[in-house]
């Protein structure tokens, strides 16, 4: 036991080492601090953090500390996995994990570890931004800092989504279907899903026995013990304007009952359950299953698809490569948005979907959204894929395209989505003028967003986890407010909105163009 404890602690201790003395590692933790301080603004400003019945609560350490936990919770459930899901690919690209296949180290030691690295830098996430909060409130002063109190709303809310968030992230990385994109946006649309069906079950009809024990985000813990304590469901978490007419509220914190003991801890322990399942698809490194689908063919359901379909979407591609002939950037722009294409033969069948729903939907354009969404699947990773396969270095031997590489790929990726949204486009158009323009902006601000983030950050998850969150409150937003209908989804944007999307897209563009060059002058 011993020995295997041994193994363990070195994979943590590596897993450690490593992400935290990276440079994004300082990154994050200042933004942590930006965000407190953003997310708990001087009363004096006329907002505040925690509102109950319109009334302001008092900066006290319970109220800061449960409402700074409940926007903790949203960062560890959301951007946490997308930071830490690249834990094991990270041997497979180094080859580090030839050798750990190498050593007698089972499989689940070695998952084990990579599951408690992950908990270990969510666990000093978390506790970063809790100290950031706490420091904010020694800034605001209103009351007393307690900080047994602040710590105990953390530990009330927290745990479950840090281990859910650890586990899953292991899980899906060993399932080789869903190590990628399709992972990706998955687990989103999955964590939503089991914070939205827990709430509400609270909401209705006060709990349902099975419900709490999948309490994942503790959101549902969180909304009964503010309707039983405050009797109200009038309570608003976040930055926001309060009525300084009435009077404030002292808010004496969350406790844990009797009733939620239990749920409380299964829904902290059950995601370790995961970690023997992903022993079950890990695939230990094994040269023939870590190869790339895409490059060799791959083995599982999802390679044999693609295969199948290449020869189809070549001869295809082969019309759409007609008009890039020649050597300036403008061909360099085509081919690259047309390699998409060959690369992966989903994304061409993406295309024809996208197609007929669009055809499907022509009165309306209510497929609108699906569009949008499948069209960030696609072009996530269009600007980060030479750097994953490793042909930065060609890339940059060929003309035009070092110093332009910035220009290369917003190109690259405004024609690709202009391919994508051809036919819903055209369709929108018969609309108006209005419309046609809206749902143009959306498609360029799409191809912006993901080059510029693509650019500065090297990672496609950046991207997908940040459009994704957007995406999800403009679709539930059901275009009530008109400046969140960012490309058109519900006939409600304005020329107003089209041109602040516009400007929205050209910084992001220009801090990617500036990052480029920084990196052009270190090299």
């Amino acid at each position: 036991m011993s020995d295997s404890w041994r193994r363990i602690s070195a994979i943590v201790r590596a897993d450690f080492l490593l992400r935290f003395r990276r440079p994004s590692t300082l990154v994050v933790f200042l933004l942590l601090s930006a965000t407190a301080y953003l997310w708990v603004p001087d009363p004096a400003t006329g907002r505040t953090l925690l509102q109950i019945n319109g009334q302001r609560a008092i900066y006290n350490s319970a109220a800061l500390g449960m409402a700074t936990a409940s926007i903790g919770m949203i960062f560890v459930g959301l951007f946490g996995f997308y930071v830490i899901s690249n834990a094991i690919r990270r041997d497979v690209v180094s080859r580090c994990g030839l050798v750990v296949a190498s050593t007698p180290m089972r499989s689940i030691e070695y998952l084990l570890g990579k599951f408690l690295g992950n908990l270990a830098f969510l666990v000093t996430f978390i506790a970063g931004f809790m100290l950031s909060s706490m420091a904010m409130q020694i800034v605001r002063g209103e009351a007393p800092f307690e900080p047994l109190v602040f710590m105990h709303q953390y530990l009330l809310l927290t745990p479950a989504a840090v281990v859910f968030v650890s586990a899953i992230a292991v899980l899906f990385e060993a399932i080789p279907w869903l190590s990628g994109k399709v992972g990706d946006v998955l687990y989103f649309f999955v964590w939503m899903a089991s914070v939205g069906i827990v709430v509400s079950q609270e909401v209705r009809s006060g709990g349902i026995g099975w419900g709490r024990y999948f309490d994942l985000s503790g959101f549902g813990f969180m909304t009964e013990q503010l309707q039983q304590t405050l009797h109200t469901e009038s309570v608003s978490i976040g930055a926001s304007e309060f009525d300084p007419t009435k009077p404030t509220i002292v808010f004496q914190g969350l406790s844990l009952p009797p009733a939620w003991v239990l749920p409380r801890l299964v829904s902290m322990l059950f995601p370790l359950a995961m970690i023997p399942l992903a022993a079950l698809f890990f695939h230990r490194f094994d040269p023939v299953r870590t190869r790339r689908t895409a490059e060799k063919g791959g083995r599982h359901w999802l390679g044999r698809i693609q295969m199948l379909l290449k020869p189809l979407t070549r001869r295809a591609v082969a019309w759409l490569l007609l008009p890039a002939r020649g050597r300036s950037l403008a061909a360099a722009i085509w081919t690259d948005a047309v390699l998409t294409l060959t690369l992966s033969p989903f994304a061409f069948l993406a295309f024809v979907g996208i197609s007929i729903a669009a055809i499907a939907s022509a009165k309306t354009l209510g497929a609108l959204p699906i569009v949008f969404l499948v069209l960030a699947v696609f072009v996530s990773d269009t600007v980060t894929r030479d750097l994953r396969a490793g042909t930065t270095a060609m890339i940059y031997a060929a003309p035009l395209l070092r110093e332009n590489l910035v220009w290369w790929k917003l190109g690259s990726t405004c024609v690709l989505s202009l391919i994508f949204c051809a036919l819903p486009l055209a369709i929108s158009a018969g609309a108006g003028l209005a419309r046609f323009g809206a749902v143009l902006d959306g498609v360029i601000f799409v191809g912006a967003l993901a080059t510029a983030l693509g650019v500065i950050t090297r990672n496609p998850k950046t991207f997908i986890v940040g459009f994704l969150s957007f995406w999800y409150v403009v679709v539930n937003d059901h275009g009530i407010s008109p400046a969140l209908d960012f490309a058109g989804f519900y006939g409600h944007a304005t020329i107003r909105n089209s041109l602040f999307y516009g400007a929205l897209a050209v910084l992001p563009v220009i801090a990617a163009q500036v990052a480029h060059r920084w990196r052009l002058a270190r090299a």
